[in-house]
Order: C-alpha cells, then structure tokens, then sequence
C-alpha cells in the first residue's frame, strides 16, 4: 500500500487543541474501574499510532513504548492495520501533551464517512458511550478542536487516500450497529451544526446539541 511521507511534527503542531475547556478526564474517571480518564486508560481504550508516527515519538521522547499483553490483566482483540502499531504510555498524571498520539488527539471521536465517500464530519466510538464523559456532553466540544480535527484529516485523506477506506469501513459498521438499535447517528457537521443522521438512508436532521441523548452515568 502506498504509504506517504508524513510531517508528525506539523501534524501535531496544527491539532492540539483540547476537545472541551473542562477537564473531561476529571468527569469520567470517578466511575472508571482503575479510576483513570477513560481516554487515558490503556486498558480501555488502547492508543496505535502509524508507524512513522511511532518513529517520530521514538526519536522524541521517551513516554511511549509498544504496547505489550502485560501492561493490562485482561485479554484484547484489538484490529490495527499493518501500518499501525499498538502503544502505551507512562500514565496520564505524567502526560507530555505535545507528544499525545494522533488517536489520543481525537478520542472519542473519528470522521464519519458516508456511503458515497465525503468526509461529513465528527462522530463517535459508540462503544464508549457509558464510559466516555464527551459523548454525553457534545455540547461541549469546542469549534476550535472541531476545526481541528477536520482539517487534520482533510489533509490525511488527500494525501493518502487509501487511509479513508478504514474510516468508510467503521462508519459502516456503525450504520450497520445503529440500525439495529433502531437508533440514529450523532453527526457534528462540518457546516458547524448538529445533526442526527439517518443508518438506512443517511437523511440528515438537525437538531440542537444539548438535546443529544445522554448516558449513564453521565445522565444527570
């Protein structure tokens, strides 16, 4: 697969902007079993990273290393391409924020990617939604972070088109988890509004951000 040559260091540079002004870390980890920010916790949510992002952080800093079965008790199945690699780091209290990984950068979310292949905006790893604060908060999610994120990938996808294929096969995935929840799919539009979007058809309906459905625990 062709892969191209990719300037982590401008990458990083032009996409760190926190998601919220809060610490939303601060709100998840008081009902997280090891008591971590769920983002922050390699036993949840694993961080990849391309593999020459991953050699940008070697030659960088010391914070990461490979992710090895021993830095958790449970068993995962995670499902990485082979450009990517799994890694950890030394734990969020010693976090170094300019040397976050791409994947800890955009948690929770990815570029919904529709069938006929645009680029439609923000939504979410519906499997965190009792555990990740955000996604019961998209309210919340600064227009900054938002631009952020989009033009991040905007100019990953026009360089390296094949990239996209992996984001059209998750949002596949969850158009196909949605409609048999029987549930629509939050979007934060590129246009800068909210909508809920249809699994079958993929028919947008806007709606107003705080009146997204919210999760337990976060419900209140």
């Amino acid at each position: 697969m062709f892969r191209p040559a990719l300037d982590f260091h401008r990458l990083y540079t032009t996409f760190n902007n926190p998601v919220t002004e809060v610490d939303c870390g601060q709100k998840c980890a008081p009902f997280s079993t090891r008591g971590l920010p769920v983002c922050c916790d390699i036993c949840e949510a694993i961080p990849c990273a391309y593999d020459q992002e991953w050699q940008y952080l070697q030659t960088n800093t010391d914070h990461w290393h490979l992710w090895q079965e021993s830095d958790c008790q449970q068993e995962f199945s995670a499902e990485i391409s082979d450009y990517q690699v799994l890694i950890a780091c030394q734990g969020s209290a010693d976090c170094q924020r300019e040397y976050r990984s791409i994947s800890c950068r955009q948690f929770p979310f990815f570029p919904y990617i529709t069938r006929d292949s645009r680029t439609l905006g923000l939504t979410y790893f519906w499997e965190f939604e009792p555990s990740c604060w955000v996604i019961s908060n998209l309210h919340l999610v600064l227009p900054v972070f938002k631009l952020q994120f989009l033009s991040f990938y905007d100019q990953l996808f026009d360089q390296w088109p094949e990239e996209m294929e992996s984001y059209a096969y998750l949002s596949e995935n969850m158009r196909a988890y949605f409609l048999s929840k029987k549930r629509r799919i939050p979007i934060l539009h590129r246009n800068g509004k909210t909508y809920l979007l249809s699994p079958n058809s993929e028919r947008l309906q806007k709606i107003e951000p705080e009146k997204l459905q919210k999760f337990e625990p976060f419900a209140d």
